[in-house]
């Protein structure tokens, strides 16, 4: 009988996976018994441990112990039911020789396929040839033929008829030259990209090699998080209290409590002001166009997470920040696009994105999110949410998302801790619903040694109340959260091609103007060196 090696990589916080531990077992019951089905037989490659009470490889160093006691050409699982850090089992992978399979569930509360989604881009960006499945119950019709065939020939390949590639697609020419005279003008002018600390949470993904990037005329400021929070130490308390005004006299919620270890405070948001901006005036000082922060790794140990400075940087109406000698406001007028968990692939993405639509004369507002889970959703109308029958995902992200694209603005936003499971010194998110509207998504990534850019369509929905309050719950509760509609592409194409967890997305006026948009943002992309694909068939 074929033996099949599993193998479960973690988070580094022994506090996560102690809680995520009951819900990966579960899910690797499941996987044996659909593995015993198809003929052969699960061998779990690293044991429970008692002491730390999980079973997930929670270093990198732990990783490669694993790796060397799996016979080098078995076949591989790697099962993720959770949130996981990629670099714990990439040395063990980028050189292992036999079949490689990545496996997650299909669970918003449990983010085993944005685990998994990160884990494939890491593995497409070092040339490490695998396969792909997802399921909510491992016994689909899918998932059992894709098994099948994975344990019969050591490969599953997905069919992806939603892809174009740029040179297939007639783009306008109107728009063609608006993107390619943006891209020109980054690339002769140079921009500064500012990085604080690289390869947040074992991204080897979103990291993108400097040749690369210089390719695109943009260029990286390496900072450092010590730095960052060194110069939150010359922010005063007044400065801090004004930041905190400002978005209270603009109507942001702030719920706070008492208890710092599981409440959010006002002590807690007041750092985080502090952050944003010691973040501004370093941007500043190093002449960064856009900035990216390490922030669930490193800082959490210091102060509190850094979201709500993300998604005020990411937003054009912000807080004023001035500079500590002259006074000037800096940056005034403008949004400093951020990327939150420093994806660098992102960054790049962003700060096009940014300077595109300002030019075209649209939002120019962007984020990243989590893919993050979805499912179809249909109902008629009630008055107040559209009709709908499709796939309807959720995207979120804890960092980044700017208030503008929420349903009312600063005033149709809370700041909610982030649980303490992974920050246990607090600090609120930038919480809302984002607005119905058109929207062109789109995802930086590298394969083969080239950047590459996929970008779509779609539309962020209303859905009702109860629905949005079922899917915050049946995800992050505390998340700015966005309904999306991908246009062209159905849930398993998606999963089949995108390469990392996060996706980026930005409003259009109208679905005229998204369409324009999408062409002269694949004009950029293309102009800039990237090898561009459409994801979903664009009208002409």
């Amino acid at each position: 009988m074929q033996t099949v090696y599993l193998v479960a990589s973690g988070d580094m916080r022994l506090s996560a996976n102690r809680k995520c531990e009951a819900t990966q077992a579960a899910m690797e019951a499941q996987i044996v018994a659909a593995v015993k089905r198809a003929g052969a037989r699960i061998k779990r490659a690293h044991p429970y441990d008692p002491v730390k009470q999980h079973g997930f490889i929670d270093s990198q160093k732990h990783g490669i112990e694993v790796f060397h006691n799996i016979p080098a050409g078995a076949p591989v699982v790697v099962a993720e039911a959770v949130w996981q850090h990629s670099h714990h089992v990439l040395p063990g992978l980028m050189t292992h020789h036999g079949p490689i399979l990545t496996l997650a569930n299909w669970s918003g509360m449990w983010p085993g396929l944005v685990g998994m989604l990160n884990l494939n881009g890491c593995l497409t960006k070092a040339g490490v040839k695998y396969s792909t499945l997802w399921s909510e119950d491992f016994d689909d019709d899918f998932f059992r033929a894709g098994l099948r065939k994975w344990l019969d020939s050591g490969y599953v390949k997905h069919k992806t008829p939603h892809v174009r590639a740029f040179s297939t697609v007639k783009v306008p020419s109107g728009p063609a030259r608006i993107g390619a005279r943006v891209a020109q003008e980054l690339w002769q002018h140079k921009a500064i990209m500012g990085v604080f600390d690289e390869g947040c949470m074992g991204m080897y993904n979103a990291i993108i090699p400097d040749d690369l990037l210089a390719a695109t005329g943009v260029f990286k400021e390496r900072l450092s998080q010590s730095a960052l929070y060194a110069r939150m130490l010359t922010v005063t308390d007044e400065e801090a209290c004004a930041v905190l005004d400002w978005l209270r006299a603009k109507g942001m919620t702030f719920k706070l409590g008492n208890d710092p270890a599981t409440e959010l405070t006002e002590a807690q948001v007041l750092q985080q002001c502090k952050m944003y901006i010691a973040a501004v005036r370093m941007a500043d000082q190093f002449g960064c166009a856009a900035v990216g922060i390490q922030y669930q790794i490193g800082l959490i140990d210091l102060c509190p997470a850094s979201d709500l400075a993300e998604g005020l940087l990411n937003n054009m109406e912000r807080p004023p920040v001035y500079h500590e000698e002259t006074g000037k406001v800096l940056f005034e007028g403008e949004a400093l696009p951020h990327f939150n968990e420093a994806d660098e692939c992102a960054g790049l993405d962003a700060l096009v994105t940014y300077r595109l639509w300002r030019r075209l004369g649209y939002p120019p507002e962007n984020t990243l999110h989590d893919l993050r889970w979805g499912r179809h959703y249909s109902s008629p109308s009630d008055g107040t949410s559209t009709a709908l029958d499709d796939f309807v995902w959720v995207f979120e992200i804890s960092g980044a998302a700017p208030a503008a694209h929420f349903a009312g603005g600063y005033a149709g936003a809370t700041s909610e801790r982030q649980p303490p499971m992974y920050f246990a010194q607090g600090g609120g998110t930038l919480k809302g619903v984002s607005k119905p509207g058109h929207i062109v998504w789109s995802r930086v990534f590298i394969d083969g040694g080239r950047l590459k850019c996929d970008l779509g369509l779609g539309e962020a929905v209303q859905l009702p109340d109860a629905e949005t309050e079922e899917r915050l719950r049946l995800t992050t509760y505390e998340w700015p959260i966005m309904h999306a509609v991908l246009k062209g592409v159905t849930r398993d194409q998606m999963m089949a091609r995108h390469k990392a967890n996060h996706i980026q997305v930005v409003y259009a006026p109208d679905e005229a103007t998204a369409q324009r948009g999408l062409f002269a943002k694949a004009a950029a992309m293309h102009e800039l060196g990237l090898e561009v694909t459409f994801c979903g068939v664009p009208r002409v």
